[in-house]
């Protein structure tokens, strides 16, 4: 438990699939219940997810805070995906790219333009429990949301957002932003020209492995493991 201070054309029906601004209160997940009652989601599906992710007998992490902006992420990612009718972490660039877009700032041993070590989506599934089931059935997308790699263990940011329309491909679409942000400091005003200035703190934390989710997706017939390719390759 935690406390928590392949792209498809555009048809009618049901496809099944799973790829994979900050405001000042956030909410606070804690065993069996969040602290003010107030679960991490756009809706009620999407903070019933939240809370199988924390309440989980498997999950690594010691505490999650909710993040506003991720949120608002998540539902735009969500909401993205059923007005082109896929699900796709591409889709006005990458997952990674989206949260510095944002205005938040990623460590900077993260990668570049083509990574993803931050999102989880998933189509086509009607409840918090069958989504949460798929997205444990993959194994980068369990160690990304469970954090069984210590470079995810690190991560306790997190936003969820749920959207459904049944005139879309999957009708149902879910987006999950997982991450960790880079430590900043406030210096005194009278070591910066400029007062309240933020500065990355320079604490960077370098792992033996660094994974990268890559394009791998959960379908209803099983998994298909892609992988974005780097520049040299």
């Amino acid at each position: 438990m935690v406390k928590l201070l392949s792209l498809t054309f555009k048809r009618k029906g049901r496809a099944r699939g799973l790829f994979h601004y900050t405001l000042p209160l956030a909410c606070i997940f804690a065993p069996l219940s969040f602290a003010d009652g107030s679960p991490c989601g756009n809706s009620e599906q999407a903070q019933a997810l939240s809370l199988l992710i924390a309440k989980d007998k498997k999950q690594q992490r010691k505490v999650l805070t909710c993040n506003p902006t991720l949120v608002e992420l998540a539902e735009e990612k969500a909401k993205d995906m059923a007005q082109r009718g896929l699900v796709s972490h591409f889709l006005g660039g990458s997952p990674n790219t989206r949260i510095r877009n944002a205005g938040l700032t990623l460590p900077e041993y993260y990668g570049d333009a083509m990574s993803n070590q931050v999102e989880a989506l998933a189509g086509g599934y009607k409840t918090a429990d069958d989504v949460w089931y798929a997205l444990k059935t993959s194994t980068s997308h369990r160690q990304h949301l469970l954090g069984e790699l210590p470079f995810y263990q690190e991560q306790d940011q997190i936003g969820i957002a749920f959207f459904k329309d049944y005139s879309t491909p999957h009708v149902e679409y879910w987006a999950i932003y997982l991450t960790k942000l880079a430590d900043t400091q406030r210096l005194p005003e009278a070591e910066t020209k400029r007062p309240s200035t933020l500065l990355l703190s320079k604490r960077k934390k370098k792992f033996e492995q660094v994974p990268d989710k890559g394009l791998g997706i959960v379908t209803e017939s099983g998994e298909v493991i892609l992988q974005t390719k780097k520049p040299d390759e």
